[in-house]
């Protein structure tokens, strides 16, 4: 699954791109730096990992991976054609969730493209410009639909229902996340099967300057504001600072985060919140070669999870035997796991939790 990040051109996409994952994307003080979206994979954080590390030997800690896609810059009037706006937002199409990129700062030498810094009317430039686009898709496709509907099809009767309501919240200025709570499973189906840009989740980003890294000032706050009438969250950046510390070793990054009153890179909490906006969760396979995370959607049973290792284990799953790392901080190792009865022996039908620990048997 994959995180796309959107916003106006020069907002500091690309450099908080190139941060995430040290791709080296061109990171330009103009509109339309980047042309053709470039992916890279970023490290999920885990405390976890290291957790499981001090109880059991192991030669290399691997974390879970995120793919983030960089997406060109969008301006007023792309859902017409503007700044190659129909292709950029075709890319927005592809993702699973978006990252919103929103400048929250005055002054310095970066070039706004609307000519001053406001962080309300960015989001709403963007919103506006992908529920249009989203209205055309919607309303080509409702046409068909409503003559299936007349002529008798049930199962488009209750489509174009859900498509009328779509298109009323797009033309009244909703994007169609505020109506996700309302949706079946099948409905979700619909609306992601039509490429609704605005019907997926947002993390949003405020770049802030470091005169304001935990994000405590008015631009920020309107940001927060929006964000709570959509039930989405918004984490400060400063997309500057940590370009800089993407370029450090290990040992001066420590120091500098140390110098700045920071625990970890805030794109730390950028990657944390983006795997859980895409419905992700992380389970632990542990041994003497590696302790891995790996990447599953919630709600994944046990042969799911098994298959994410190899498309064999799914095929020939026979059960798992899981623990939990509370287990393991608890008990201080598998043997003594075991011997509290903590060890579980779990079949097809078992839905993996975040932080389980699981061994595979499978017929291969």
């Amino acid at each position: 699954m994959e995180a796309g990040i959107v916003g106006l051109p020069n907002v500091g996409k690309s450099t908080l791109f190139n941060a995430l994952t040290n791709a080296g994307a061109l990171a330009a003080n103009y509109p339309f730096a980047t042309i053709e979206p470039n992916v890279g994979v970023v490290a999920v954080p885990d405390a976890r990992l290291e957790q499981i590390r001090a109880l059991i030997t192991t030669e290399k800690l691997v974390p879970a991976l995120l793919r983030i896609v960089d997406i060109a810059g969008i301006v007023r009037g792309a859902s017409t054609g503007e700044g190659l706006g129909n292709k950029f937002l075709s890319h927005i199409r592809e993702v699973d969730a978006v990252l919103h990129v929103v400048r929250c700062f005055d002054g310095g030498d970066i070039l706004h493209v609307e000519g001053n810094v406001d962080p309300l009317r960015d989001i709403e430039t963007i919103d506006t410009e992908l529920m249009l686009a989203d209205l055309e898709t919607l309303e080509k496709s409702l046409d068909k639909t409503r003559r299936n509907a007349r002529a008798g099809d049930k199962d488009a009767v209750a489509q174009a229902g859900v498509m009328e309501s779509c298109a009323e919240a797009l033309k009244a200025g909703r994007p169609l996340r505020t109506l996700a709570a309302g949706w079946k499973p099948e409905d979700k189906k619909l609306i992601a099967g039509l490429g609704m840009m605005t019907a997926k989740k947002v993390l949003y980003i405020a770049n802030v300057d470091e005169a304001d890294l935990s994000g405590k000032g008015p631009l920020v706050q309107v940001v927060r504001d929006r964000a709570v009438g959509e039930g989405g969250l918004v984490v400060p950046v400063c997309a500057k600072l940590e370009a800089e510390l993407a370029e450090l070793t290990p040992e001066d990054r420590t120091q500098m985060l140390a110098d700045l009153g920071m625990t970890e890179p805030a794109l730390a909490a950028v990657a944390r919140e983006a795997y859980r906006l895409l419905g992700l969760q992380s389970y632990f396979t542990a041994g003497p070669k590696e302790i891995r995370a790996w990447t599953i959607p919630i709600g994944a049973t046990a042969p799911q999870a098994a298959g994410v290792i190899h498309t064999d284990f799914e095929k020939g799953f026979i059960r798992a035997e899981i623990y939990n790392i509370t287990d393991l901080l608890a008990h201080k190792s598998e043997a003594a796991i075991r011997a509290a009865g903590k060890m579980r022996s779990e079949g097809k039908n078992y839905v993996f939790q975040d932080g389980d620990i699981a061994h595979f048997l499978f017929n291969s």
